[in-house]
């Protein structure tokens, strides 16, 4: 917008950058499962104003197409690299198909299968209870929130079983109570862990509606980041969603809170990410959003079912001015 300084107009990477400035400074080299060694530092932190534009990398070339095909996937619970791939998504590839402990795993239902990862979770947890078949209110009351009678155990025990769509419950809590503090979604679902690829990293949002502004802000938890590779995609993915789910409840993405347990940087990351530190910052992009997808605050109709509607096309970024591509292999 008109009246940015500059330095404003780059804070979005200035403050990812001084993130990996923090860890080259302050971080410990650790070993970890993939055996390439990290320079790790427990508990980061960012926070953006939306408003003031799109947290992408400036300092090189973001993977976009890439980041907005991974979401569309998750926001359709898609569970195969091929189907991520259709989406011009590659990057669940080596994950599906090149890790040895994920091809030895019964859970695997054959190439490129991933198991229930992420949009699994998001929109379909599957949920049971084990109540007593004596409990007569309980299972009337289990029955009337969706729930379906799967089984009767002979102990006296009856299994029933849904499947939440725990991103659709976030935007009918938008709407319908938007004060709620407890609009949250997550992925990390003890009883399915073994059962994935790859357990989630970016693993717990919650949205935050401002009633009183018609702003609405997402914070993000993401238990291991890796900062070469994956933090600049997980920003594009979470702001993105938080500017499609502002569209369809009608409030206007606001702040975009990013919290890290394990920060880190892989060793052979190390030249890239020295590289960016030397370049300057520039203006933070706009994201938009295609007319296709309804605006809640222009037609006054809820319409949820666009989450999975969307198509990558439909995100696009404006005035993404950055430097040079730079590239590191990614640690599996």
């Amino acid at each position: 917008g008109a009246g940015r300084t500059e330095t404003e107009a780059g804070k979005p990477v200035k403050q990812y950058l001084d993130l990996v400035r923090t860890v080259f400074e302050q971080g410990s080299w650790q070993t970890n499962r993939t055996g390439i060694r990290t320079l790790s530092l427990p508990g980061a932190a960012m926070r953006f104003d939306l408003s003031q534009g799109f947290p992408a990398v400036t300092t090189k070339k973001l993977a976009f197409k890439s980041a907005v095909g991974e979401l569309v996937g998750f926001l359709r619970g898609y569970r195969s690299a091929a189907e991520f791939r259709a989406l011009g998504c590659k990057v669940w590839d080596q994950n599906a198909n090149e890790n040895a402990a994920w091809l030895a795993n019964p859970y695997r239902l054959g190439e490129d299968d991933l198991g229930p990862v992420y949009g699994v979770q998001w929109r379909n947890w599957p949920a049971f209870k084990a109540l007593p078949a004596s409990a007569s209110g309980q299972i009337e009351d289990a029955l009337g929130r969706g729930y379906v009678r799967i089984a009767d155990t002979a102990d006296g025990q009856v299994v029933l079983y849904k499947a939440v769509d725990q991103l659709r419950q976030c935007l009918d809590t938008i709407i319908s109570n938007p004060s709620d503090r407890r609009i949250i979604f997550h992925g990390w679902n003890w009883a399915q862990l073994e059962e994935m690829a790859l357990p989630p990293c970016h693993l717990l949002y919650q949205f935050l509606p401002n009633a009183a502004t018609r702003e609405i802000s997402l914070c993000l938890y993401i238990r291991s980041n890796d900062l070469g590779l994956g933090t600049p995609f997980n920003l594009t993915e979470g702001a993105a969603l938080l500017h499609l789910v502002g569209r369809l409840t009608g409030f206007k993405p606001k702040w975009f809170s990013y919290f890290i347990g394990d920060a880190h940087i892989y060793e052979n990351h190390v030249p890239m990410l020295q590289q960016q530190l030397t370049r300057e910052p520039l203006p933070a992009p706009q994201l938009l959003l295609s007319d296709r997808i309804p605006d809640y605050a222009v037609t006054g109709q809820y319409q949820p079912e666009w989450l999975e509607r969307v198509e990558p096309g439909d995100f696009s970024l404006a005035g993404y001015q950055h430097h040079a591509h730079l590239t590191a292999p990614m640690a599996v």
